[in-house]
């Protein structure tokens, strides 16, 4: 999935360059790095993006390997459930039995091999029950108010084939918790029942059109109508008409607040969302002032700031605190680190003044 406008890493993610199409960590963009992180387990035959028309063109600019037929541009955003189920119904025209994993294209997780691991532990379990859902567990290691969570149940045994010793703990999973206030999410933590909610999906393609189909009969019937028109003429205006005349939801609302068969995989990988500037200094480390610079940079009396540039433009910061700033060609950010959710406000208010250029 990578449709996201990542709006809180402005100004350099944009709409016609979002957070998943740049290089915020090592040397690949982070679409490169989730296709890269699959490896051998799966081929770029049986590799699909679902994204904003506007970076189709991108995308397979990034990702030249990969069939153009396999980069979906819908004409607009209508959230997670619409995104899956049209995938799941043009995977199901190759392979009606076909396993599915889905995954955000704009996260860090540590090891590929850790990755592919639990994704065949996964695809075991699916096959095991062909009904079931199986999703990834984050230990989480604060009280974050930002993430779901989900709340596990009793633990499961080890599929066969797989060592119990060496393989990730499996639970059944007792409910999913929406983004909670503080003091639940503290509550959540200090339970040790609960995961953050990585995202990260494997089913069968058609238990996840089984389960639109039955709570969400309207969305699954444009999107039988767009997967019908797929390869013919008529695609793109059966897409745009249809797309648009869904009401957007999310997958989780969709169908795992109804699902009876789903288990968590407690995650073996580290996974960062990469949800703000913050992140980096999570990914990239801080120096001994608390700093996190990837820029030419000069500081003095610089503390707990983040500060990212070109490599040909200095930045100078001087008695300054707990700073974002972000310099690119046309726009510079500078903002208190802790009030960077505002950042979205901020870009909110440079539309409404008409500065598109900006965005």
């Amino acid at each position: 999935m990578a449709g996201g406008s990542g709006t809180r890493f402005w100004p350099e993610s944009r709409n016609a360059l979002p957070k998943q199409l740049l290089q915020l960590v090592g040397d690949r963009t982070m679409i490169q790095s989730t296709v890269d992180r699959l490896g051998p387990l799966v081929p770029l035959s049986r590799a699909m993006i679902v994204t904003n028309v506007r970076l189709v063109e991108e995308i397979a600019r990034q990702l030249p390997k990969l069939d153009r037929t396999s980069i979906v541009g819908e004409p607009c955003k209508r959230d997670t459930a619409p995104c899956i189920g049209l995938a799941a119904l043009l995977i199901s025209r190759a392979d009606h039995d076909a396993t599915m994993a889905v995954m955000p294209s704009d996260q860090v997780i540590s090891t590929d091999a850790d990755f592919q691991s639990a994704i065949e532990l996964a695809a075991a379990l699916v096959d095991e029950a062909p009904a079931r859902i199986v999703t990834f567990g984050i230990p989480p290691n604060y009280a974050a108010e930002s993430f779901g969570y989900i709340e596990r149940g009793d633990r499961m045994e080890t599929p066969a084939g797989f060592s119990a010793g060496a393989t990730p703990s499996v639970f059944r999973v007792r409910r999913f918790r929406e983004k909670p206030k503080a003091e639940t999410a503290l509550e959540y933590v200090e339970s040790g029942q609960f995961y953050w909610n990585s995202g990260i999906f494997v089913w069968k393609a058609r238990t996840i059109l089984d389960a639109l189909e039955r709570h969400q009969p309207q969305m699954f019937a444009h999107l039988q109508t767009i997967a019908a028109a797929f390869g013919k003429p008529e695609y793109q205006e059966v897409f745009h008409r249809e797309f648009a005349a869904i009401k957007g939801v999310s997958i989780d609302y969709a169908v795992m607040e109804h699902a009876k068969d789903v288990v968590v995989i407690e995650s073996p990988f580290a996974w960062d969302d990469v949800g703000s500037w913050q992140a980096m200094s999570r990914l990239a480390g801080v120096d001994g002032e608390g700093n996190t610079i990837l820029a030419k940079h000069l500081g003095l009396n610089t503390r707990g700031s983040i500060v990212r540039g070109p490599a040909d433009h200095l930045i100078v910061t001087l008695g300054v605190s707990d700073c974002i700033v972000v310099h690119t060609p046309d726009a510079t950010l500078v903002a208190n680190k802790h009030d960077e959710e505002s950042i979205r406000q901020l870009v909110k208010l440079i539309e409404e003044r008409g500065w598109n250029a900006y965005l």
